[in-house]
């Protein structure tokens, strides 16, 4: 039998691919220096599967534990790869939005770089993860849940970055976001997207369990903002940025792009993420960010607005 999909319950269309968790361990542990084991609970397949709206979801969905994120961010500031401490190209987007004086809070704001986005605006970000350095009335260690919890009044936008994919959930979070606003308020959504540089590279990690559980299309990001009664002004593709154009250049140098199979633990498989990587990461230090939006572009972003009443 056909899992649910995770938006709207309905059984998905199509099976994509079994991936073994062995598999995705061991690449972890060889690449990231991240233990997954607590994370995937003994789970030893997963499988990817297409709901009718085009989603992409895991199944079954393991979230990322402390451990996993911990060890995960931990390699990022090693490497100078941390993509919640810079601008991202999403956030443009949704600051022109946004008026001046407006109230924001940000779901998983990571370092709460998307504040400098918004100078005109009065800005709460929340993580539960947040840095110890970084906690101040702004940037707050708190789940949506515990915010919302506390009573705190409703904001003119909510937004989210690269954050929905990461959830079991995905609609109880969206929900919680349509509870934080005001009527008639600003919803955000940066999610990445299929298809997409990030689900044609071969055993590309970022894009797997226990890290991204769902990949994400203009229609299911659709049918997300109708499961909580919001309608959606536009979707937009955000460009390539510096924060993640190495991503199009290991997509564009990558020997071979994945169409239905997209992790398999084959030698051949191996060879070619490492020469998209190494051939990528040339690129992407000689070129930077593609100039003109080439392709669909780093990730999708929702605008929507809730219910007037």
């Amino acid at each position: 039998m056909s899992p649910l999909c995770p938006v709207t319950g309905r059984p998905a269309k199509r099976f994509v691919q079994w991936v073994s968790a062995r598999l995705l361990t061991d690449l972890w542990r060889i690449e990231f220096r991240a233990d997954v084991r607590t994370s995937f609970a003994g789970v030893e397949t997963f499988g990817l599967w297409e709901s009718p709206s085009g989603l992409y979801f895991f199944d079954p969905p393991c979230e990322g534990d402390g451990v996993f994120y911990g060890a995960l961010s931990a390699w990022q500031d090693r490497h100078g790869r941390s993509p919640k401490q810079t601008m991202r190209e999403e956030f443009a987007i949704a600051a022109a939005a946004i008026a001046p004086g407006a109230r924001v809070l940000d779901v998983g704001c990571g370092s709460g770089a998307f504040r400098n986005a918004i100078p005109h605006a009065d800005y709460v970000g929340l993580d539960p993860h947040l840095a110890r350095s970084l906690v101040s009335d702004r940037l707050r260690p708190e789940t949506l849940e515990a915010h919302l919890a506390a009573g705190a009044a409703p904001y003119d936008a909510v937004c989210s970055f690269e954050v929905i994919e990461h959830v079991a959930d995905p609609k109880a979070l969206f929900a919680g976001m349509v509870r934080a606003a005001k009527p008639g308020g600003l919803l955000c959504i940066g999610a990445p997207h299929v298809p997409s540089a990030l689900t044609r590279i071969p055993n590309f990690l970022i894009s797997a369990p226990p890290h991204h559980l769902t990949w994400w299309t203009e229609a299911a990001l659709a049918e997300l903002a109708a499961s909580a009664g919001a309608t959606v002004e536009r979707v937009a593709r955000a460009p390539w940025g510096r924060s993640d154009s190495l991503i199009y250049w290991i997509a564009r140098c990558s020997p071979f792009a994945c169409d239905d199979v997209h992790y398999r633990g084959a030698a051949a498989w191996h060879a070619a993420a490492l020469a998209g990587f190494a051939l990528g990461s040339l690129a992407n230090f000689a070129f930077g960010p593609p100039a003109a939006l080439t392709d669909e572009g780093g990730a999708l972003v929702m605008l929507a607005r809730t219910p007037k009443a």
